[in-house]
């Protein structure tokens, strides 16, 4: 097993790097996000999405149907009871120590027991409900997988990762078991029917209804001797007897899930992605290559790409992606029968029509890039037919290297290929009329196109809709109705549109035009219904005799007291709208999930209406219920047990607070469970925080979030020193606010201290932070104003905790963050804002600590690695832990719990102490910032900004915190 690399320096001492053996407030934009139709589930991020979900959406905490397989992970071997007395506990050669000689030994170590416990529950079941409302499957998943898993080999090739032993991507987690419950009709749950029919220790993902409800589809693999997993089968099982069996009849046939896998056209027949019969040995890497590397760009061609990893190298490596991404599709029925149907290729996404008649299939194909990942490669989109028949070619566009770097920039030609929600087999796509250049003047921007799966010669796409700013999708309902958006990042500003697709004599019309960034006025996005056809469509709902056309609006409603989530009625043609719902705002966080009576198609009546919530509170985890119209009974349907009660009774509070400038900050203040002011006096508090960008101060000011929400606790929280008796201050504004032409990233480290400082000044003002114990910390680019504060507000801190984090920003020259500007056009700014350029002034301890394979793009593992050179470099009291195999997020049980074991170490050494040798005098610290190191010393010229988190263009590895209950649904 390796074990974390750990390079310490105290103040003044030099110790070797240890080689060890081996072992943006985000708004809905009036636009509902609908799941993907049965068959349409994946473990991985559907790149190149970048949706955030933000605390105050109605689906937050649960887990999407895009990515509930991913939710699974595998359960880590061994679970013993640590010590901290100092001795190694038994749980497969972990301990948790507090001797210094130990800390700076390489084994994995284990956390306190108090917080060790909570990782170590055991997660609930993810659910999802079948496309008749009538039956929920429960998914067995485990906690937090082995290190084992991560170490199997894996392909890096075109900016994603393979597993080749499975022929899928690398670290997919899985399912461990699948209960079925009928949904009775008092809302109470039958008992659980077990699938069965699979061997032991089999690994489920991509678990699938079909359309009519009957059967489920899913992969299975198994772990062999060498610690490798075998490649999927694709199962089916009978939904009524809960019978699994393999689909195929051939044990040959095995699913290739490197991009797309299988996908239900009827209620009898898939579609699957398979390896090529006959495919043979991965190719062989020449010992000795054929001639030098070469890129060149003798056309002079403007080319600007921020710094993906995991690229293609050279020729092999092409040939190794060719090699794992090519599949052969196959049509198979429920008996077992299957045909190929089109030549091997590179296929990517399989979509077939509503009507099941027609398949749109998308594939990439070379030339192939070293410098841009697969989801920019030479895309070509057709029509087939369902048996395989090819109809027509709708486009096949060139490489994309060079797409602009400015946010809002797209790709050329035609993009966002889809099918009609409310027909049975009509496409329609977006095409830029910019040159997908957002610095580009052009009315209109884009223009939205419409057309038949199988045109009459000679007919011309018909334009549906012009938008000026950036095309941002389409809800469907019928031909009297579809909702249009538009948006641009530059000025936050989104517009909805109503349009009547099947009458060209309407005009279209504007619904919601507003701000992004205004939480307040936010007035919700159209519930959608299921269709017959498996589709998703805008629910029309009929009041009584009236016969205006009513909609469903989810709203997050966010307030100045917190979100108070809504349904209103609203009539789409005069604007007037009846609540008619609203959450319980005086104890508990409620929220719509979904409609749950639309098994019928047409519009819903009112007095027959029945939607699924969630409801939870400070103390009490969420559970789910249905709540029938028009008497608007709630009967639960969950029970979930809590999933840490040692913390049940924490003390949870939102507050507001103001930065000197006048700007109003939020943030959320927990303290432990019965936590005594009079008996403990003030505590050790972590921050722990991300900034975000703004465009304006009384968008920065304003509330998100509910004081009622649970809090729930991943297995890297902050929140997890709740249990060690800290005070967790948690998300506290960090707002960088670029108003009119002025950028935000212009005056960032200025507004960083400012918000700190009033963060920190509000905790001691209400006593219930040490200010002498006061710990600063944050993942990614929260990493990032963690060693900007401790250089730049060292008066304010005692410590800090950076987790895979970037330093200099002169490393990523063509944009970082919402920072779109190069760095020769925004020199200063890039400078500036690198903490490496201000590792000098870094006096309070630093704990650095990275993934040793992470693929994010603003935040290569050799960015930590430098920092803490230039550190060391200049005496600073800093530490460094890199975590063999883990990415930009941490996955294995045994990297998790080193991770808190580090942190606790730090915590409890120079917060909880505060050792005098390691705290600056605050007077000096003072005297500087009136010398103008703090803050004072950003004097820069203001250019263009934009806005996107810090994420790799394609699939990137995100973060993502294990919910311990979770829902994904079928609507």
């Amino acid at each position: 097993m390796r074990v974390p690399k750990v390079c310490h320096l105290h103040r003044l001492s030099v110790l070797s790097l240890f080689p060890l053996s081996p072992p943006p407030s985000s708004s809905r934009l009036c636009r509902p996000s609908p799941p993907r139709a049965p068959g349409r589930l994946r473990t991985r991020p559907a790149a190149p999405s970048r949706t955030i979900m933000t605390s105050s959406s109605p689906l937050r905490g649960l887990v999407p149907v895009a990515s509930a397989a991913a939710a699974a992970a595998a359960e880590s071997s061994g679970g013993g009871n640590g010590s901290a007395s100092g001795a190694a506990a038994d749980d497969s050669g972990l301990g948790y120590y507090e001797d210094e000689g130990s800390a700076l030994g390489g084994a994995y170590r284990l956390p306190p027991p108090e917080i060790r416990d909570i990782v170590d529950a055991p997660p609930l079941p993810a659910l999802s409900f079948s496309p008749q409302r009538d039956k929920i499957l429960f998914l067995r998943r485990r906690a937090l997988p082995p290190l084992a898993e991560l170490a199997r080999p894996e392909e890096k090739l075109a900016g994603i990762r393979i597993d080749g032993k499975c022929n899928t991507r690398s670290r997919m987690s899985f399912y461990t078991g699948i209960g079925i419950h009928q949904l009775l009709p008092d809302g109470k749950l039958g008992p659980e029917k077990e699938v069965h029919g699979f061997p032991d220790g089999a690994k489920i993902n991509f678990v699938t209804w079909s359309n009519d409800g009957r059967h489920l589809s899913f992969s299975i693999r198994f772990d062999e001797e060498d610690n490798s997993s075998s490649k999927l089968q694709l199962w089916v099982a009978d939904v009524e007897t809960g019978k699994a069996r393999p689909l195929f009849e051939s044990p040959d046939i095995r699913l290739n899930a490197v991009f797309d896998n299988f996908v239900w056209i009827d209620n009898s027949t898939l579609v699957v992605c398979t390896i090529p019969l006959g495919r043979g040995e991965p190719p062989r890497k020449p010992l000795v290559p054929g001639g030098p590397k070469i890129q060149s760009n003798e056309q002079k061609s403007v080319i600007q790409v921020r710094t993906f990893q995991d690229l293609l190298k050279d020729e092999y490596d092409e040939d190794l992606f060719d090699y794992y991404a090519t599949s052969q599709l196959l049509l198979v029925t429920l008996d077992g029968k299957a045909k190929e149907i089109g030549p091997p290729a590179v296929y990517t996404s399989i979509d077939p029509s509503p009507d099941g008649k027609y398949l749109l299939i998308t594939s990439i194909h070379r030339p192939y890039s070293f410098i841009v990942p697969c989801g920019r490669f030479p895309k070509k989109v057709d029509v087939w037919t369902a048996n395989g028949q090819f109809v027509r070619e709708l486009c096949d566009l060139a490489l994309a290297e060079d797409i602009p770097i400015a946010f809002n920039s797209v790709r050329k030609g035609m993009r966002s290929i889809q099918w009609r929600a409310d027909k049975p087999s009509t496409l329609y796509w977006v095409e830029t009329q910019d040159g997908g250049d957002a610095k580009v003047e052009v009315s209109p921007r884009d223009i939205i196109y419409t057309q038949p799966a199988e045109p009459l010669e000679g007919d011309q796409p018909e334009i549906l809709h012009k938008v000026d700013l950036r095309y941002g999708g389409v809800s469907w309902c019928d031909d009297s109705l579809a909702l249009v958006y538009e948006s641009w990042y530059k000025t936050r500003r989104t517009r909805s549109w109503v349009i009547s697709p099947g009458s060209k004599d309407t005009n279209p019309r504007i619904l919601f035009d507003r701000s992004s960034e205004d939480a307040y006025s936010d007035p919700g996005s159209p519930m959608l219904r299921r269709t017959p056809a498996g589709t998703y469509v805008i629910a029309k709902v009929k009041k009584g005799n009236d016969e205006g056309t009513y909609v469903l609006l989810n709203g997050s409603g966010a307030t100045p007291e917190g979100n108070i989530p809504f349904l209103d009625l609203f009539e789409i043609n005069t604007g007037s709208k009846e609540r008619i719902w609203q959450s319980d705002k005086e104890k508990y966080f409620e929220t719509v999930v979904a409609l749950m009576s639309d098994q019928n198609d047409g519009d819903i009546s009112l007095d027959q209406l029945k939607i699924l919530t969630s409801k939870e509170s400070k103390t009490e985890n969420t559970q789910y219920y249905i709540m029938s119209w028009p008497d608007r009974k709630a009967c639960q349907i969950t029970d979930f047990p809590h999933p840490y009660p040692q913390l049940a009774s924490l003390n949870k509070e939102m507050i507001r607070y103001q930065r000197k400038d006048g700007v109003q900050l939020t943030a959320t203040l927990y303290l432990p469970p019965n936590y005594d002011p009079l008996k403990e006096g003030p505590l050790p508090c972590l921050v722990w925080s991300y900034p975000g960008e703004f465009k304006s101060k009384d968008a920065a000011g304003q509330v998100r979030g509910s004081p009622n929400e649970f809090a729930g606790i991943g297995p890297t929280s902050p929140l997890l020193w709740l249990a060690r008796r800290f005070a967790i201050l948690s998300g506290p504004t960090i707002p960088i606010i670029g108003e009119g032409e002025e950028e935000a990233n212009d005056r960032y480290v200025e507004q960083l201290v400012g918000s700190a400082e009033a963060a920190v000044e509000e905790v001691i003002r209400r006593g219930v932070a040490h200010p002498n114990k006061i710990a600063i910390g944050g993942h990614s680019y929260g990493a990032f104003m963690t060693a900007n504060l401790l250089a730049h507000a060292p008066h304010l801190f005692c410590c800090g905790v950076a987790r895979s984090g970037a330093y200099n920003r002169t490393l990523t020259p063509f944009g970082f963050q919402n920072e779109d500007r190069t760095l020769w056009e925004a020199t200063n700014t890039y400078v500036e804002m690198s903490p490496f350029m201000s590792a000098h002034k870094i006096k309070k301890p630093i704990l650095l600590i990275h993934g040793e394979e992470d693929n994010n793009s603003g935040t290569l593992t050799m960015q930590s690695d430098r920092f803490f050179n230039a550190l060391k470099g200049h005496g600073a009291l800093c530490r460094l832990v890199v975590l063999p195999f883990e990415s930009h997020g941490y996955a294995a049980r045994e990297s998790i719990m080193h991770v808190l074991w580090e942190t606790d170490r730090w915590l409890q050494k120079y917060s909880v102490s505060a050792a005098s040798d390691v705290t600056t005098d605050v007077n000096s610290c003072k005297d500087a910032e009136s010398k103008g190191v703090v803050g004072s010393e950003v004097k820069v010229v203001g250019a263009s900004g934009g806005g996107n988190p810090e994420l790799a263009d394609f699939d990137q590895d995100q973060l993502k915190c294990i919910p311990r209950s979770s829902l994904w649904y079928l609507l």
